[in-house]
């Protein structure tokens, strides 16, 4: 059987990407995926705590896990090679499309599965150190970071409306509709009610 694996940080990431591709290769490749497996979680997390754990269990000798890079698989070296390892053992194949390898149980390809692993994590850690640099600089330059407090006009009108606002409250009114209606979150909202 072949299955492919998709995997995305955040719900504000999409699949399809990731998808059309392994679509375009199956394709060109004549072949039919079997199963798709497809989630929204962090690499960082244990394949075993993820549908990639499940679905490695499920699979047997002689199938094909397909993804679109080797860091769906995961985002540290230490996961990838644990992940292609438990694999190669029980004769499962992994193919990645961007990287245009086959992972199997041979030493050239754990070697360039060990290269792309190493330079994915490398990768993830420069981005991570560049974001940090450039929110210390704006914080240098004097840039106020984080989510913007409510403005002065908005805090006026709370405090203004302060009892018409307790009243709500009392008759049950979510204090999140009521700091919607003044443009603010909830918690704004009860910061300015508690410094009357």
């Amino acid at each position: 059987m072949i299955y492919a694996y998709i995997r995305v940080s955040t719900d504000q990431q999409s699949c399809s990407s990731q998808e059309y591709e392994i679509n375009n290769w199956a394709k060109a490749m004549g072949i039919t995926i079997d199963k798709w497996v497809k989630e929204t979680i962090s690499g960082t997390i244990e394949a075993d705590k993820r549908k990639l754990g499940k679905t490695l269990k499920r699979m047997k000798q002689g199938d094909t896990l397909v993804c679109t890079e080797i860091s769906r698989l995961g985002r540290s070296i230490l996961m990838i090679m644990s992940i292609l390892n438990r694999c190669a053992s029980r004769g499962i194949s992994i193919h990645t499309i961007k990287d245009n390898f086959d992972l199997s149980n041979n030493i050239n390809s754990k070697i360039i599965a060990f290269a792309f692993a190493l330079a994915a994590e490398i990768e993830r850690n420069l981005i991570s150190q560049r974001t940090k640099e450039a929110l210390a600089d704006k914080k240098a330059a004097g840039v106020v970071l984080g989510r913007p407090i409510g403005s002065n006009k908005c805090k006026k009108q709370v405090l203004a409306d302060r009892e018409k606002i307790l009243a709500k409250v009392a008759e049950g009114v979510p204090k999140r509709l009521i700091a919607k209606s003044y443009g603010i979150h909830r918690n704004t909202l009860h910061k300015y009610l508690k410094e009357q």
